[in-house]
């Protein structure tokens, strides 16, 4: 399982610089999609090869009078229970407020390892006054400066010292003949629990409720058609009475976690209001985890149709999932359960896309006669050569091109290397990653 870290604290102390701050330490190794960081408050890091995901409460809290009563307490609560490790965040220049000593002691109740942040640190008169800070209870305090980014590596040091070891190791060459692990994720209210009902209705066949699993994303064993899997469900089987309000951040936690558990996003999405932001944000953790994508759109008989519109829908979402558009997108409705059992055989044929191991002869024999024909192109005089291609052992498809040049093959003739697999090999809903490296 993913680690979580959750950025927490009162209003305007800094976290969203923060978070920008530290999911960007990222940036130099996953180009990040553009459009996609307009209003994202969840975003992968890694420091010292150690990943993990970070979300940032702050973007979340709705305009209320009352503003630690309601909006703030349920969040916390939320945060606490559903992460691993908990920056708590604080201002240097308005020393301990009331609100940050009600947050501490929703805080201290945690069973989870708490780091106090105190931001705006810049100069050494303000390391002095961040001592008060340790009034607040908690021994690991670090002094900060999101804006600058001063402080932000002994910080993350400690975090990554702190951060659980997994039990279920991602290790690369860890045994990939368990059952598919499939998770059904998106937004509240798009009739998730219903597509799921629909799914196994009759047929239901419950195996077993895995134990010690997290509290709120059921594992079920499934066997459908003669085909077992598990199902990580999260769409709120016993939904907690206090997260009414926050319906839309609880839901966004528990598909970061069941993203991060599973071998196959199953992205449901409403038909009457097609893919939003939010939509974006699980397609695109689901790509940097290397995980297969299916997307479901739910309540299709509700739309007015012609000849036309189901390409049309179908186009306008490949065209939002750009440039990872080989996704199969399938118009269904819980309600008349049309295409339903089409949907559990092309999800388990995404499932073993991304298990499938390419022979390296085979790979050469195909890929190196079209490189011949369109060479990358030649920078500064100088001409790439590839000379051999590998397909690289881990759960998703990578794939390494070994030639002279690594540093001069730009991202677009990459995509026409990854196009050019995908032409010859099926790979559809499988995100893949395509190396250069030195022969």
């Amino acid at each position: 399982m993913g680690n979580i870290v959750a950025i927490v604290g009162r209003p305007n102390v800094g976290k969203s610089t923060l978070f920008n701050r530290l999911v960007e330490a990222r940036k130099a190794i996953v180009d990040d999609f553009s459009g996609v960081t307009r209003d994202r408050h969840y975003g992968q890091a890694e420091w010292t090869g150690k990943k993990f995901t970070i979300i940032d409460t702050g973007g979340y809290v709705s305009e209320s009078n009352d503003v630690f009563e309601s909006a703030i307490r349920g969040q916390v609560e939320i945060a606490i229970e559903e992460s691993d490790v908990l920056l708590f965040m604080v201002d240097v220049t308005s020393g301990i407020t009331d609100l940050d000593v009600a947050f501490a002691n929703l805080l201290r109740r945690a069973k989870k390892t708490v780091i106090v942040v105190v931001n705006k640190v810049d100069n050494n008169e303000r390391q002095y006054e961040s001592a008060e800070f340790y009034g607040l209870g908690f021994d690991r305090l670090f002094n900060i400066s999101s804006v600058s980014g001063f402080g932000t590596g002994e910080l993350l040091d400690d975090i990554v010292s702190v951060l659980p070891v997994n039990e279920i190791s991602e290790d690369e060459d860890a045994p990939v003949n368990e059952l598919p692990k499939i998770a059904i994720v998106g937004r509240p209210n798009v009739g998730k629990s219903s597509i799921i009902n629909s799914l196994l209705g009759e047929e239901r066949n419950i195996v077993t409720d895995i134990a010690g699993t997290t509290r709120d994303t059921i594992h079920s064993l499934y066997k459908l058609y003669d085909k077992e899997f598990l199902l990580i469900d999260t769409a709120g089987i016993r939904r907690k009475a206090k997260v009414h309000d926050d319906i839309e951040f609880y839901s966004v936690m528990r598909s970061v976690r069941a993203v991060e558990d599973c071998d196959i996003t199953v992205l449901v999405i409403d038909a009457t209001v097609g893919i939003d932001s939010q939509d974006m944000n699980l397609v695109h953790l689901a790509i940097k985890n290397g995980k297969g994508l299916v997307i479901l759109v739910n309540k299709w008989d509700l739309v007015e149709k012609d000849h036309k519109t189901s390409l049309e829908f179908e186009k306008i979402i490949h065209e939002k999932l750009k440039p990872f558009s080989d996704v199969p997108v399938i118009l269904t409705s819980a309600i008349t359960k049309q295409r339903l059992h089409k949907s559990i055989e092309v999800i388990l044929h995404v499932y073993e896309n991304r298990k499938q191991k390419i022979p390296t002869h085979k790979l050469n024999d195909i890929m190196l006669p079209l490189i011949e024909h369109y060479p990358p192109p030649a920078i500064k005089g100088k001409y790439v050569k590839i000379k051999f291609i590998v397909q690289l052992p881990g759960k998703s498809p990578k794939f390494a091109f070994f030639c002279n040049l690594p540093q001069y093959v730009n991202e677009s003739y990459k995509r026409y290397l990854e196009n050019k697999i995908r032409e010859n090999f099926d790979f559809q809903g499988v995100p893949m990653v395509i190396y250069m490296r030195k022969k």
